[in-house]
């Protein structure tokens, strides 16, 4: 099934207001929590996520003139976890935004702390002292 609305609940909304005083718009925050939740090793449970339909997003301004890539990531983890590519499509792309807004807002204080998104955990270990 396409979609072409995407709608996220109370928590998710109020955490995008919260993220938006740095200055960013709810549709790149959102991408940029769909990454972050496309990073998990799992697949979110949709079930947590449904809180209502407090915020609605076109799905052309949500993913933008980068629509069928974010799609295409969608679709290709769900066939990792073994979920079917076109009926969970919408569910699944409303949990990672959910999921991936929710860490987003853990990890983020800041606009400049958006850099160390990209830091795997092992890039943040300090680095050893030479001889020890």
């Amino acid at each position: 099934m396409q979609f072409t609305r995407l709608w996220v609940g109370e928590q998710t909304d109020g955490q995008l207001r919260s993220l938006s005083r740095l200055g960013m718009r709810p549709n790149l925050i959102c991408r940029i929590g769909l990454c972050l939740s496309l990073r998990e090793p799992d697949v979110p449970d949709p079930a947590l996520y449904d809180d209502g339909q407090v915020r609605e997003f076109n799905r052309s301004t949500l993913f933008g003139p980068w629509d069928a890539l974010f799609v295409c990531l969608i679709k290709q983890h769900l066939a990792e976890h073994g979920l079917d590519p076109q009926a969970d499509l919408e569910s699944q792309a409303r949990a990672h935004i959910s999921r991936g807004i929710r860490l987003l807002s853990t990890r983020i204080s800041r606009l400049a702390d958006i850099g160390n998104l990209l830091k795997t955990p092992a890039d943040l270990e300090e680095p050893a002292e030479e001889g020890k």
